[in-house]
């Protein structure tokens, strides 16, 4: 017991001190190239809708705070990863195999999914950063692209759980395990692209730093409590290094953390999810509504402000996502990535609660 909790501990807090190492290298890099939008939206990329209200709130530092501040997190994450694997595979001893938390039955999956995610994120965050110095608009990939590509890594993932490792059920608190048969990858692809769809929580400084903290330590210790050892470390480490960006990113934050940082994650978490159910008997699917309840709220808040400007034509809030609703209607940011922080604390722990009993 003791050297699982070293393992789990010890890269989380290595991950940490990188992160903090390296934020000042890419924070030179991003203000001395002036990595951020030239010009602030004017139309959303959700709905299509103008973005006046959010301008108002957030024109100042919409132009002037550079984006992909993500990369402290994954880059952080990597290095601690492959490193430990890098000193296992050298002295190859029993000490350093113990602390090697890179395994292909735990860790492979999330951690190759955390850098696809990276990839495509950087890759829009260049493409909007560029687009905004040349257009009316700010460039990027459109909404649509960056689900089409979600979508499909979510599919050809689902295809490894299904057929590779014959998952097709998923648990519930209290319920035996159900049968999806063939409807598991639909599913599948369905949940990571709504948990996705909740990245653009990212938009007050703190907010989503706290967010993902809170959920990724909640799936550290449903897969510490289920002896998936490897799988905890490695969501801790992710809180590790999640805690190095927000160190620089509560108010005033220094950078965002912008597509890099919010595709990697969210769909990281998702998979995570899905590693701690029925393959080892486990409820990681059911309770992930909970755990990350803050990024379900955010989802529905934009599904339904565009229903009811659609077929309303009024808004049901001031502004979507709702956090931006918040501050619209006179909270400071900073009480609105509190209070958050707050709720996602609770909803890790109870859920948390359910996942293990």
């Amino acid at each position: 017991m003791a050297i699982n909790i070293i393992k789990v501990i010890l890269p989380a807090v290595i991950s940490f001190v990188i992160g903090i190492l390296i934020t000042p290298v890419l924070t030179n890099f991003l203000y001395k190239h002036k990595m951020w939008k030239k010009k602030a939206k004017t139309v959303s990329s959700v709905d299509g809708g103008g973005t006046p209200i959010f301008n108002s709130l957030h024109l100042e530092k919409e132009v002037g705070t550079p984006r992909m501040g993500g990369i402290i997190i994954w880059s952080s994450v990597i290095i601690t990863t492959l490193g430990f694997w890098i000193f296992g595979e050298i002295f190859n001893t029993s000490m350093m195999d113990k602390f090697a938390y890179l395994s292909r039955n735990q860790t492979w999956i999330p951690f190759f999914t955390l850098i696809f995610g990276a990839i495509v994120g950087l890759i829009d965050d260049l493409l909007e950063i560029r687009g905004s110095e040349n257009t009316k608009h700010a460039g990027g990939l459109s909404l649509s692209k960056r689900l089409i590509l979600v979508g499909v890594i979510s599919f050809l993932i689902s295809l490894w759980f299904y057929f590779k490792l014959e998952v097709n059920t998923i648990n519930f608190p209290f319920i035996i395990g159900v049968n999806l048969s063939w409807l598991f990858i639909p599913i599948f692809v369905g949940v990571i692209l709504f948990i996705y769809s909740g990245g653009v929580i990212d938009g007050i400084d703190g907010l989503a730093g706290g967010v993902f903290a809170s959920a990724f330590t909640a799936y550290a210790g449903i897969a510490f409590f289920q002896n998936q050892i490897d799988l905890a470390a490695f969501c801790v480490v992710i809180v590790g290094a999640i805690l190095a960006f927000l160190w620089f990113n509560i108010p005033p934050a220094r950078f965002y953390m912008s597509e890099t940082g919010s595709m990697a994650l969210t769909i990281t978490l998702a998979i995570v999810a899905f590693m701690t159910d029925s393959m080892v008997g486990g409820r990681g699917v059911a309770v992930l509504p909970i755990i990350a309840l803050p990024l379900v709220i955010t989802t529905f808040s934009v599904m339904i402000q565009m229903l009811s400007k659609k077929f309303r034509n009024k808004k049901v809030f001031l502004v979507a996502p709702v956090h931006h609703h918040f501050e619209a209607i006179g909270w400071p940011a900073y009480k609105v990535s509190m209070r958050y922080w707050v709720v996602s604390i609770v909803c890790a722990i109870f859920g948390l609660i359910l996942a293990i009993i």
